[in-house]
C-alpha cells in the first residue's frame, strides 16, 4: 500500500510516495546523512556536491559487495561440484565392492 513519506536529508525535505516500509526509507535517509556529515566536516562543499560524493562512494560499495558476492558464488559452486564428485567417486567405489562380493545361491536360501 502507497503512503507519503517525509525525508530529510542533507537538511533538505523530501515527501515521496512509496510502497517501501518508512522505517526502512528512514534508515536508508540516516545513512546518507551520516555520510553527508563526514564528508562535510571542515569543508566548504555545498550540500550537491556532497551527495554526489555520497552518491559515488555508496556506488563504489555497491560494486565491491556485488564482486565479494561473485567471489563467493564462484567459491560454493566449486565447492559443491568438489563435494558431489567426491560422492559420486564414493558411490561408485561401493558399488564395485558390492559387485565384486559372492552372490548367495538361491537354493541356500530355502528352508
Amino acid at each position: 500500500m502507497k503512503q507519503t513519506v517525509t525525508l530529510e536529508i542533507a537538511g533538505t525535505r523530501f515527501r515521496l510516495v512509496a510502497d517501501t516500509d518508512e522505517a526502512h526509507l528512514q534508515e536508508l535517509a540516516a545513512l546518507v546523512n551520516e555520510r553527508v556529515a563526514q564528508l562535510g566536516k571542515g569543508g566548504s562543499a555545498s550540500s550537491g556536491q556532497l551527495l554526489a560524493l555520497v552518491a559515488l562512494g555508496l556506488a563504489d560499495d555497491l560494486k565491491t559487495a556485488e564482486r565479494k558476492l561473485k567471489r563467493v558464488e564462484e567459491l560454493t559452486r566449486r565447492t559443491v561440484h568438489s563435494a558431489l564428485a567426491r560422492i559420486d567417486h564414493r558411490l561408485g567405489e561401493a558399488l564395485d565392492h558390492v559387485g565384486q562380493q559372492p552372490q548367495a545361491d538361491d537354493e541356500d536360501d530355502a528352508p
